[in-house]
């Protein structure tokens, strides 16, 4: 029976957060209420003050559930194995593009972060954890630069940082007018390409075999 209680406030406890990412997508964090939210789950107030302490908790819950487009980026660095980092580069960014286009979860709470919240008050921390998984992407995207340009011995036409900067930010652009623009194009494939178009821009040659569709 005990088991059975507590799988019931899991269920429940998923169900508010579902809700609240209909609702936050919807009409944004800052207008929906948690009445909202407790109706779109066909639940009471009292119940998500029992899983929750207010609204922003409930916020932060629901960005957990998910790894960040970057954050997913530093982690496919981490786990490649690939010794080629141009390579490396182009595998962890069609990494990250597919997952964007094929998980309608982390499209839908990236697209909230982005477009339904303002960074304020108590919703602050959420900036800091995107300035920190933007910092710690880009560093890595730095080291990358550095080693490429050791490693085939060319002369890149920037700073390895400014590289790194420059493809985050074609990186960051692409989700986003992907998401507000509803998917109007194929995310994997511009992405690719693009992606592609910046290194060879560089001065780095591209490996002879092709990324997975």
């Amino acid at each position: 029976m005990a088991r059975r209680t507590k799988e019931d406030a899991i269920a429940t406890r998923n169900g508010l957060i579902d809700a609240a990412e209909r609702v936050f997508r919807e009409k944004g964090v800052s207008r929906a209420s948690l009445s909202d939210i407790a109706h779109a789950a066909g639940a009471t107030r009292g119940a998500i003050y029992w899983h929750f302490k207010d609204k922003v908790d409930l916020f932060g819950a629901m960005m957990d559930r998910v790894t960040l487009p970057l954050e997913q980026g530093f982690g496919g660095f981490e786990s490649s194995a690939c010794s080629d980092p141009v390579q490396r580069l182009r595998s962890v960014m069609a990494m990250v593009l597919r997952s964007v286009a094929s998980d309608e979860r982390t499209r839908r709470v990236f697209e909230i972060a982005l477009y339904k919240v303002e960074y304020v008050s108590d919703l602050m921390g959420l900036r800091e954890r995107h300035l920190v998984a933007a910092e710690t992407f880009t560093r890595q995207l730095a080291r990358d630069f550095e080693m490429a340009a050791n490693l085939h011995d060319v002369p890149l036409r920037v700073t390895p940082m400014e590289a790194a900067i420059g493809l985050h930010a074609l990186f960051d652009g692409l989700i986003r007018g992907w998401i507000l623009g509803e998917g109007g194009f194929d995310l994997l494939r511009v992405g690719g390409a693009s992606t592609d178009a910046f290194l060879v821009g560089l001065g780095l040659p591209l490996p002879e075999e092709r990324l997975p569709d």
